[in-house]
C-alpha cells in the first residue's frame, strides 16, 4: 500500500451537514478539507437511502462497525464509498474473496531492495496499513471469507480495536479516523436462496460484533428509472425515458418472479443499466435484453421472461 507521506498524521479538520446526503442539516459530520488519492471520486448520479445512509454516517461520527447487507446489484459497497467520497475520507476496499489469506491480509516478510541489497523485512498488508491511518476500509463479499481471515477481524471488532502483530511483536492501536465497513449478500447464513455460491456461514460471536446492520434493497422505480438515465443519457428523450420506464417494470418483475420462485435469477440495478449501454451498442431494446439476462437464465425460464417483455413493452421477445 502507498499513501502521502502525512496521512498517517491526518485527522477529520472540519464537517458537513447531513443535507448533503439528503437529510436534516442539523447533523454534522466530520470531514476533511482537502482529498487524498485514496478518496473515491464523487458519482453524481448516486442516489442515497436514508436509512442505510444514517446507518453509514453513525460509523463515521461515533467509530462504529457498520455491516450493509442486501442483494447484488444494489450498490452497498458504492453506498459507503460515496458517503466518503463527499467526505473527503480516504477510503480501501477490499473483496474477500477465497483467495484472500491472512498474510495477505495481515503481512508477511518478503525479499526487498535496499541500497542496492537484498533483504528480508516485513511488508504489512492492507489491515495493518489501514489501521494505523484515517481510512475508512470496507470489506466486500464479508460473507466469503477464509476462516483463517475472519478470525483476525473478530479481534478489530472489539471496541479497543488493537491488532497484535505476533510476528512483529507489536500491538498496533487504531488511528482516532479509522473506520470500519462491510458488505454482504446474505446476512451470515450462507447461500439460502441458492444464487450465492461460495458464501459462508458466520460465526455468530463474530455477527454479534458489528455496532449497526443496515439492509439495502432495490429503490423505488422512479429513483432506478433516474439512475438508468444518468448512467446512460442517450436515451434522454421521450422514446429513450419510456423506454428505461419500461425496463424498470421489467426489472420489476424479474424480483417478484424471483421472490415467489418462477424465476432462479433476478435483474438487479446494475444489470439494468448494462441493458441501457447494451441498448446504445445494439440499438435494439429486445436484442439488448438477450445479452444482457436472457442468456443468464435457464432455458425453461425464457417463456416466464418472454411473457414479462410482452407485458411491460408490448412486444414479442423473439428468442
Amino acid at each position: 500500500m502507498s499513501t502521502s507521506p502525512d496521512l498517517r498524521d491526518a485527522s477529520p479538520d472540519t464537517s458537513v451537514g447531513a443535507d448533503v446526503f439528503g437529510l436534516a442539516p442539523d447533523l454534522r459530520i466530520p470531514a476533511f478539507s482537502t482529498r487524498d488519492e485514496h478518496v473515491p471520486d464523487i458519482d453524481e448520479a448516486y442516489r442515497f437511502n436514508p436509512e442505510v445512509t444514517r446507518a453509514i454516517l453513525a460509523g463515521f461520527v461515533h467509530n462504529r462497525r457498520v455491516l450493509v447487507q442486501g442483494l447484488h446489484g444494489t450498490g452497498k459497497s458504492t453506498h459507503i464509498e460515496q458517503v466518503a467520497a463527499r467526505l473527503n475520507w480516504p477510503c480501501v476496499r477490499v473483496n474477500l474473496d477465497g483467495h484472500i489469506s491472512r498474510f495477505d491480509f495481515i503481512g508477511k516478510d518478503a525479499v526487498v531492495v535496499r541500497e542496492g541489497q537484498q533483504v528480508t523485512e516485513f511488508v504489512e498488508g492492507v489491515l495493518p496499513w489501514s489501521l494505523q491511518r484515517p481510512v475508512a476500509l470496507i470489506l466486500d463479499e464479508y460473507d466469503a471469507g477464509r476462516p483463517d481471515v475472519m478470525f483476525v477481524i473478530q479481534r478489530v471488532l472489539e471496541r479497543d480495536g488493537r491488532l497484535t502483530l505476533l510476528d512483529q511483536n507489536r500491538v498496533l492501536t487504531p488511528h482516532s479516523g479509522f473506520r470500519l465497513f462491510a458488505t454482504s449478500n446474505t446476512i451470515g447464513l450462507g447461500n439460502l436462496v441458492g444464487i450465492y455460491h461460495g458464501t459462508q456461514r458466520l460465526n455468530h460471536a463474530q455477527m454479534d460484533r458489528w455496532d449497526i446492520v443496515a439492509s439495502l434493497n432495490y429503490l423505488p422505480a422512479e429513483e432506478e428509472e433516474r439512475i438508468v438515465l444518468a448512467k446512460v443519457p442517450s436515451l434522454d428523450d421521450e422514446r429513450g425515458r419510456r423506454a428505461i420506464a419500461s425496463m424498470v417494470a421489467f426489472a420489476g418483475l424479474t424480483r417478484e418472479g424471483f421472490r415467489v420462485g418462477d424465476l432462479s435469477t433476478l435483474m438487479s440495478p446494475r444489470a439494468v443499466i448494462s441493458w441501457g449501454e447494451n441498448v446504445e451498442i445494439f440499438g435494439d431494446v429486445a436484442h439488448a435484453l438477450r445479452m444482457t439476462f436472457l442468456n443468464k437464465c435457464d432455458e425453461q425460464e425464457w417463456p416466464i421472461v418472454e411473457e414479462y417483455f410482452q407485458r411491460c413493452f408490448d412486444a414479442a421477445l423473439v428468442t
